[in-house]
């Protein structure tokens, strides 16, 4: 059998010619051949699209460019027969390469959410009987048995029956479908046809038998989870900025050592095992050893506050890509709202009457407002006890009902006509006190389309005039202008006896309306201030939800996303548009609200703004939102009422399902960012004094001594450098960080004022304070140029001395920058000095371990440093001072003169 043998071409053609198609019976497969099919099917499961290997994962980090550049010193140490300093170089790549990889082994799981669906075993008919076995057995041409609780294990055409079934792992819709075997739906959506199952979804109610003629990833299911899969992931503005910077750092490295190392070989003939100890220490001061192990941390610890602020990051690099945020498209409901829906008002041919602190005001007992009740109670899957379940749209009715006397769901439910997006309509059959009823509930607009009648104030029909249709419908504006949302209910008896209708346009045909319900879901009280705080940061909100325009926009006004020129698009319009012209409405930068939208909506919203160059946050809750967050730069779904795979498939997951709690995350994702700048800036500060003194080692041709050992290099990158970095990454926020705009996608992260602040300002004063104390120390020994130092010379100890008064002269440097680094315009005195307790502790380590390097003798030894007297001691207590007075000077002069540039402006 091939492997597409036995398949149908379409499940819904006729059921003969489907057994037919399949080579099955209705008594179902035999044992063999249900295993002959298994072999050829495979078995019935979501499949991972297969991942690379993890070998050559963790061979990447060693051929990452820093580590090139690593492998490139190990090298030369090697072939200078320096064997402690080739060692500790490989402990630093092998240190640094099981980081990042550990970092990027923080897979997504979106599939093997989508798996949990599927449940462990299910009912066939096999050899003529019933049999239970693993639902990945399943085959095409097995005839499955659902009873009520059965999650359905494939996808299946009826055979015989009748079942209600939860879709809401497929469509997100949260009430039950109707399925029969009396169904005959050829045209429309798949996933519309009543008289086919699906794979995940789960069987409420009812008995059916149905033919299997999809598995695996074959399946509604496996389609989404295969979309899922194809939607890749680009990489993140940071993690594309770091490799710039790393590319950088090695351009740099290598074009330094090619151009220094024939002048120190050949210009000032140095011998050639000095030479290449000069090449190493060039090499090494170049790299930032723990520049990603320090990113990686403070990205991780960005994951963390979030996490205790209700958003839970699952990839370290989204916190950096939710401060890059330029656009947030949010769903209003239980985002901007509580979900806490209550019914406010209701209208009848008698009147309106309110709902004020539990109590109605006005006629509460009028045969219209009975009606209204009874079809809000019966039409509605939600209890109230033993505890409150279901959608609270329909919790909201129930309560309504109860209140105005309805006794609740009273009455045999005979049929049910499932919530359709498309129609926005649900309706049941009930048989109440012996005589069968239709009870409809909708979208007004939609209602009315099937209503010939109309019950009056006491309790009458008549025919509903065009008249009456306009005072509806005046009605319905009036409540929707509100920010309400609103429901029409109608009624229709049916005669007993006749058959009941099998078809939703046959019971949703001549109906009597009844009238208008009203409900409020209250705004977020702290979404307000999330959303002034998004306009003040330049970032753009686009409402995209499926409610009524109306409602939606003034829910969009009172928590102020709304403005005076903000557009309200339909659904129907935005199916309407082509691809440009939505591009042309959402490059014209106003707040926007799609209302009435579906899931694939989102995702052409998300493509189409990601195609701008905007970095998009989506939210999202149903399965069927899980393309739209992945496509989406950050994927935000909802904790509390969001399904299992849209977590999963979401880059982030709101606990409280909180609009604010998206605002929080933008502002901690432009903290950490800025945090990134300030230790990258931290670190490359110290490039300048520690490769100067090599420098001036090589081009004085030997005659002035190395100034710094390769060995006390790598204890400043390793030892003393690395905790006040990764305390800058704890930095707080720096004022005004929500009063910027967005930074581009295409904006680095470093630029040539940072360089320029980094090299030329914090690192050229360094490298002249601690040059001036090497050179003072050597010459206070008695030391001319040319004079010997090596190994048994009279002036080896002083040498020593000089190499540790640079030593110390750079660690003391490292915390004056570590204060200036600490914000990128703002004074010192704004923030803190003691803001940062952290900072202040790793000051405290990289002294004590200055100390134990210079004053231990078995770590003297090693480093070959020796303590200086005293009064060289406190010549270095200046240092620090110096370097940030000069870094606070010109912070103070660029805030001046930008002050000064705005005044100047003419709208200034």
């Amino acid at each position: 059998m091939s492997e597409t043998e036995g398949r149908p071409s379409d499940p819904r053609e006729p059921v003969v010619r489907l057994f037919r198609d399949l080579r099955t019976r209705p008594t179902g497969l035999s044992s063999r051949e249900a295993a002959r099919r298994l072999v050829v099917y495979g078995p019935n499961q979501l499949v991972r699209k297969a991942r690379g290997n993890w070998a050559k994962e963790l061979g990447r980090q060693f051929t990452h460019p820093l580590a090139l550049l690593l492998w490139a010193a190990a090298g030369l140490a090697m072939a200078a027969h320096t064997a402690p300093l080739t060692i500790a170089i490989i402990l630093v790549i092998v240190l640094n390469a099981l980081l990042a990889f550990a970092q990027e082994q923080q897979a997504e799981h979106a599939v093997e959410t989508l798996a949990r669906y599927l449940p462990a075993k299910a009912k066939v008919v096999r050899d003529g009987g019933l049999q239970v076995i693993d639902a990945g057995g399943l085959v095409p041409g097995d005839v499955l048995v659902v009873e009520e609780g059965d999650r359905v294990s494939a996808d299946a055409r009826m055979l015989d029956g009748a079942a209600e079934i939860d879709l809401s792992t497929l469509t997100g819709e949260s009430l039950t479908a109707y399925r029969s075997a009396a169904f005959d739906d050829r045209a429309g959506p798949l996933l519309q046809a009543r008289d086919l199952l699906f794979s995940g979804t789960t069987c409420t109610g009812g008995q059916a038998r149905a033919l299997v003629f999809a598995t695996g990833m074959h399946t509604e299911l496996g389609r989404i989870a295969a979309l899922s899969q194809r939607v890749g992931r680009d990489e993140s503005p940071l993690e594309l900025q770091v490799k710039r910077v790393a590319w950088l750092i090695a351009i740099v490295a290598v074009t330094a050592g090619a151009a220094v190392l024939p002048v120190a070989a050949l210009v000032a003939r140095l011998p050639l095992a000095d030479a290449f100890k000069f090449a190493v220490g060039l090499l090494v001061a170049n790299v930032p050893e723990g520049l990603l192990p320090t990113i990686t941390l403070a990205l991780a610890v960005g994951v963390r506050a979030l996490a205790r602020g209700g958003a839970v990051v699952k990839r370290l690099s989204a916190v950096e890509t939710l401060g890059s945020t330029t656009v947030i498209c949010t769903d209003k409901t239980g985002t901007l709202t509580l979900n806490r829906m209550r019914v406010t008002d209701i209208w009848t041919s008698a009147g309106p009457i309110r709902n004020t602190g539990g109590k109605w005001a006005g006629l509460s007992s009028s045969p219209p407002l009975r009606a209204v009740a009874g079809v809000a109670a019966r039409c509605n899957n939600a209890a109230l006890e033993p505890a409150e379940t279901g959608d609270p749209t329909e919790i909201a009715l129930l309560r309504m009902s109860v209140s105005l006397g309805e006794s609740g769901h009273n009455g045999e439910r005979r049929r049910q006509f499932h919530f359709d997006p498309s129609l926005r309509m649900m309706s049941t059959v009930d048989t109440v006190d012996g005589t069968p009823w239709v009870h409809a509930k909708g979208a007004p607009e939609e209602v009315l389309k099937r209503t010939t009648m109309m019950m009056t104030a006491d309790g009458a029909t008549r025919p509903i005039g065009e008249r009456d249709r306009a005072e509806i419908a005046e009605v319905v504006d009036g409540y929707a202008s509100q920010g309400l949302r609103l429901l029409a209910v109608a009624r229709r008896p049916l005669d007993a006896g006749v058959p009941l209708p099998a078809r939703r346009e046959h019971a949703e045909a001549e109906l009597t309306f009844l009238g208008v319900v009203a409900m409020l879901d209250p705004p977020r009280p702290e979404v307000p201030d999330a959303v002034a705080r998004c306009h003040t940061a330049g970032i753009r909100l686009i409402v995209v939800t499926g409610d009524h325009g109306l409602t939606a926009a003034m829910i969009a006004k009172r928590v102020g996303i709304a403005r005076d020129r903000t557009q309200v698009v339909t659904g129907s319009e935005l199916d309407a548009m082509t691809d440009d012209e939505l591009d042309a409405l959402l490059r014209k930068g106003n707040e926007l609200i799609f209302s009435r939208s579906s899931p694939e909506a989102k995702l052409r919203i998300a493509d189409a703004l990601r195609a701008e160059g905007h970095v998009v946050a989506m939210t999202g809750d149903g399965v069927n939102d899980a393309p739209a967050l992945r496509s989406a730069d950050i994927g935000v779904a909802m904790g509390v009422s969001g399904t299992d795979v849209a977590r999963e498939a979401a880059t982030m997951v709101l606990t409280d399902d909180n609009f604010a709690t998206i605002v929080d995350a933008v502002q901690a994702g432009r903290r950490v960012y800025d945090n990134v700048r300030k230790f990258i800036c931290y670190i490359f500060a110290h490039a300048t004094p520690e490769v100067i003194p090599f420098l001036v080692f090589a081009l004085s041709g030997g005659r002035v001594p190395l100034p710094l050992t390769v060995l006390q290099l790598l204890a400043i990158d390793l030892g003393t450098e690395t905790l006040p970095a990764l305390a800058l990454g704890r930095e707080p926020a720096e004022p005004g960080l929500m009063n910027r705009p967005p930074r581009r996608r295409s904006e680095g992260v470093i630029q040539g004022a940072m360089l320029a602040r980094a090299w030329g300002l914090l690192g050229g004063v360094s490298a002249v304070l601690v040059l001036g104390a090497f050179f003072g120390t050597l010459l206070l020994g008695g030391w001319h140029p040319g004079a010997a130092t090596g190994p048994g010379s009279a002036l080896h100890h002083t040498w020593q001395q000089a190499t540790t008064m640079t030593f110390l002269g750079i660690v003391v440097c490292q915390i004056g920058t570590a204060f200036a680094a600490r914000t990128q315009s703002a004074s010192l005195r704004a923030i803190g000095v003691t803001s940062n307790r952290l900072l202040l502790w790793g000051i405290a380590f990289e002294i004590a371990f200055a100390a134990v390097v210079v004053l231990v003798p078995p770590f003297r030894a090693v480093f070959g440093t020796a303590p200086p007297e005293p009064a060289q001691f406190v010549l270095l207590l200046p240092f620090p001072l110096v370097v940030w007075g000069a870094d606070e000077v010109w912070r103070w002069r660029r805030r001046r003169a930008r002050t000064r540039s705005r005044n100047s402006r003419p709208d200034g």
